[in-house]
Formats: structure tokens, sequence, C-alpha cells
């Protein structure tokens, strides 16, 4: 399995660690009766044995997804590293039910930060307070791209010379924009991670998060495989 997925043009999705497997989420629904299920296996094509769900144990875990019976898919845990723009950061932090987070803090850390180089998208024209349309022309594009990268410029010598001034970094922060990347740690749950993978992957989202949702999904996936199609189908 792939450890860490790029995204936009300096982000980052990084596998950390994770616990349970999609036994856990079959076991914690059979508790409820006193049951417990194991894996099932067969010999491959060396003699090894390959694990897998029994048929049955498939079928509940589509039960319990179909009947959005969610407590099950809430006890397998894991941890991703995430590196983002501000603003996208903004958006997952959304999510609190089943998340915590611990993110990088300019209190603390005061090397140069590094910022997001959109590619910029024109407005939309059906009347919608958010969203975007199609990506503008290359040469509007470039236009916004200089603007845009001397703003970026400013923000980054103005902030160094507030360090260099003696100001308190916990205060020089502020004169960061939105596109500036951080960085965080953020664990949760599968349930948890699952509503962050359908709400952010959805054609309606901002592009940048969407790209940040498919990441998400591409590392989760193979840890939880028949948990992970039915609960973001």
């Amino acid at each position: 399995m792939s450890k860490s997925v790029s995204v936009l043009d300096k982000g980052e999705v990084a596998y950390i660690d994770h616990m349970g497997s999609d036994l856990m989420v079959v076991n914690s629904a059979r508790v409820s009766f006193a049951k417990e299920s194991n894996w099932d296996s067969e010999p491959d094509f060396d003699g090894a044995r390959e694990m897998k769900l029994s048929e049955k144990d498939k079928k509940l875990i589509a039960y319990l997804a179909k009947h959005k019976h969610w407590t099950p898919f809430a006890h397998p845990q894991i941890t991703l590293r995430i590196k983002a723009p501000i603003s996208i950061r903004t958006q997952l932090f959304k999510h609190k039910v089943g998340f915590v987070e611990n993110e990088v803090s300019r209190r603390y850390v005061s090397t140069d930060p590094e910022f997001y180089n959109p590619m910029w998208r024109s407005k939309p024209t059906n009347g919608a307070k958010q969203g975007s349309e199609d990506f503008m022309p290359t040469e509007d594009g470039n236009m916004c791209h200089y603007a845009y990268a001397h703003v970026m410029d400013t923000a980054l010598s103005t902030y160094n010379m507030l360090l260099n001034k003696g100001v308190a970094p916990e205060q020089a922060r502020f004169v960061l924009p939105q596109g500036a990347y951080t960085e965080w740690y953020w664990t949760g749950s599968l349930a948890a991670y699952a509503r962050v993978y359908k709400q952010r992957s959805d054609p309606h989202a901002q592009w940048e998060v969407r790209q940040y949702a498919d990441a998400m999904g591409e590392l989760i996936a193979p840890l939880f495989p028949v948990s992970w199609e039915v609960l973001t189908q």
C-alpha cells in the first residue's frame, strides 16, 4: 500500500497508523448477540493462506451500512498526516464528530511557510454563493498568478521582518494568508473518514478539497476494503 499521496502542488496525505479491520466491524456488531466471527482463509498460488471475510460477514457489513447502523464502523481508527492550505484545513476541520487533530503551531515554528499556487477558476455564473466554474484561460490565469505571487512574497518578507524585529511568533503569524500550507495529524474513526469522503468528494465540493478526499480514499480503501466500498458508494 502506498504510504502517502501527493496533493495539489505541495500538499500531501500520508498514512501514519490504523487500528482494526473489516473483521472488527463485524464483531462489534455481532457482540450484540454474544457472537463472534473469524477470518476465512484459503490457500493462494504459493500455498500461503489469504485471510478474508466470509460471505455472510460481507453481507452483514452491507446490511449495517444500508440501514445506517454506524457504530460498528466507529471502532476502527485511522491516523493520517495531512499538509494542506489553511483554507482547506478549515473546511476539513468542520468535521468534528469522530476526529481529533494536532496541528503545526506557528507559536513555536518560525521556518518559512510554503504557499499554494492555485490553478485559477472562474466564479460561478448561476448566482450561487459558492463554488466555481471551469479553469480560466491561460492569459487571465497568468495575470492572476503574478498578482497572487506578489502578495505571497510580500507576506513572507513581512513575516520574516516581524520575526527579525523581535515580534513574538504567535503574533507574526497573523500576516500569513489563507494560501499558506499547514500540517496536522488527523485521527478519526472509519465511520468519520467515510463521512468526510462522501461529502468532500461530491462534485459540489471545492475542487481542492476533493483532491484531498480522493487521496484519503486511496489510502484507507485497502485497509478496510469491504467496509469502505459500502460506506462510500
